[in-house]
């Protein structure tokens, strides 16, 4: 699927979420994406709560895995794994970039990196499973 195509994707069957995020790249068994930082947000201290940033997390894998083997509502998480290494920037918009370490036939894996945008060092890193419906 390409950039237009997910992002289509994501408003039809996500609206509920679907203006928080935003593609900035589809490529080969990776992605890049963005949370478009809003107050709802943000933790006390002004900075993008855990919750915030696992989601996007969690977003970015499941449209790079979409991006490869097409629009599968159903695919869902059977395993994450989440590590927070540094405060993110204070009201600062979090760019993810993703990629898939493996996509089989019913499972794929994948890692993500989470950055403030324009900071140079992580916030966070992400690493999980999902499952694949069969093919209808």
């Amino acid at each position: 699927m390409t950039r237009a195509e997910l992002e289509h994707f994501i408003k039809e069957v996500f609206p509920q979420v679907a203006a928080d995020f935003t593609v900035e790249d589809v490529a080969p068994m990776e992605i890049t994406m963005r949370l478009n930082v809003a107050e709802r947000h943000l933790r006390p201290g002004g900075t993008v709560s855990g919750p915030s940033m696992f989601a996007l997390a969690d977003v970015a894998i499941y449209l790079a895995i979409l991006a490869m083997i097409g629009p599968r509502a159903l695919a869902v998480t059977t395993n994450a794994s989440f590590d927070f290494m540094r405060k993110p920037a204070a009201g600062v918009d979090l760019i993810a970039k993703c990629r898939l370490l493996k996509l089989g036939r019913v499972l794929a894996v994948g890692d993500v990196l989470l950055f403030s945008e324009g900071m140079e060092a992580p916030v966070a890193r992400a690493s999980m499973t999902y499952s694949i419906p069969p093919a209808a």
